[in-house]
């Protein structure tokens, strides 16, 4: 608990004036309902798509509710993370004047997002174990520092972040802490969801693309207090998670039971994968993993990169990243997709 944290004091003054636009589905609700609906200016055709969605998105967030165990007014949904993330940056940092800390090697649209707003970033290297820098992230903190970014399990290293670090920073630090959680379904830890009552500058963002399967529809989650989702409903577009994309997430998420088994398999492949990458020569050290995917040292990242486009497999090149020389990062596919991985590293490792 950080009894310091004010929300208050870290949004956005124009944000606080500002009044939500208001929807037609937001002035009448039940539309599911057998009315007959002129209100929004839509085309009458049936079309399955003619009509406006939930702007609310309810009954996905209902699902939702009950699978992640947080109540629907913590609970914000977007077009993509990287939508979510967006909001984040746009409720509570001030162009030119806010800044934020992320913690290279990371996910890099928090960059991205960081520039576009016109926010400076603070980078804090983690250390060699790819873990937070506790005191340095703490000695970056100033007045004007809203945002700090965690990736955890991180991309592209695939460590979860040690949750006594992040309570450090959590009970320390008076701006909001972002936890991307987008890969922590393989990872055997809780989610920070479950904190979510304890720390009141806590945000946590999933993601339906990597357990889910559903990286096509672009569907983020965002959780935290109701105080903090009621800000970021307030700016986001009325209609930012179309029709089909509930659709199709809530036949998914009903589907519990089949995504688990999924994850399973995955977590299963990622061991034996990890188990066989340890035998080729030229990969020098492979990372403990707690994602769907594993980052390896290998002699010549650059070589090996196209060595194996040549062999018609494509992976990703790390070697630019902080902390990250001469990397590759496999991502976790199918037993036969993991097995022809292999198979051309040994083939190349002969040649």
């Amino acid at each position: 608990m950080n009894k310091d944290f004010n929300l208050d004091t870290l949004v956005r003054e124009n944000i606080k004036a500002m009044s939500a636009y208001s929807s037609a589905r937001d002035e009448f609700t039940d539309f599911e309902d057998d009315m007959v609906f002129l209100d929004a200016n839509e085309n009458p055709f049936e079309t399955k798509v003619n009509r406006y969605p939930d702007p609310q998105q309810l009954n996905l967030k209902t699902q939702l509710s009950s699978v992640k165990r947080v109540p629907i007014n913590q609970i914000l949904l977007g077009n993509g993370s990287d939508e979510v993330l967006d909001l984040i940056f746009r409720a509570f940092c001030e162009p030119n004047r806010d800044n934020i800390i992320t913690l290279p090697p990371t996910y890099g649209m928090y960059k991205v997002l960081a520039n576009t707003n016109a926010i400076e970033n603070k980078e804090v290297l983690l250390v060699d174990d790819f873990q937070l820098d506790v005191n340095a992230i703490l000695a970056e903190v100033d007045a004007n520092t809203k945002l700090i970014f965690i990736c955890s399990p991180n991309n592209p290293t695939g460590n979860l972040i040690a949750s006594k670090a992040i309570e450090t920073i959590l009970s320390s630090f008076n701006g909001i802490i972002v936890i991307d959680e987008a890969y922590i379904d393989f990872a055997e830890a809780e989610s920070w969801t479950t904190r979510l009552q304890e720390f009141q500058n806590l945000i946590v963002t999933q993601t339906l693309s990597k357990a889910y399967g559903m990286a096509g529809i672009r569907l983020g989650m965002c959780f935290a207090s109701k105080e903090i989702i009621s800000i970021l409903n307030k700016i986001k577009p009325p209609y930012n998670v179309n029709v089909l994309t509930q659709q199709v997430a809530l036949k998914r998420i009903l589907e519990e039971e089949n995504v688990q088994l999924e994850i399973t398999k995955l977590i299963s492949e990622r061991e034996k994968l990890m188990n066989q990458l340890n035998t080729i020569n030229f990969i020098n050290h492979s990372y403990k993993t707690d994602a769907n995917f594993i980052l390896v040292k290998v002699d010549d990242a650059n070589k090996r990169y196209k060595q194996l486009i040549e062999n018609g497999i494509v992976i990703r090149n790390r070697s630019t990243q902080p902390l990250c020389e001469n990397t590759l990062r496999f991502t976790v596919g199918t037993a036969s997709e993991n097995e022809k991985l292999i198979t051309t590293l040994k083939s190349i490792s002969k040649s």
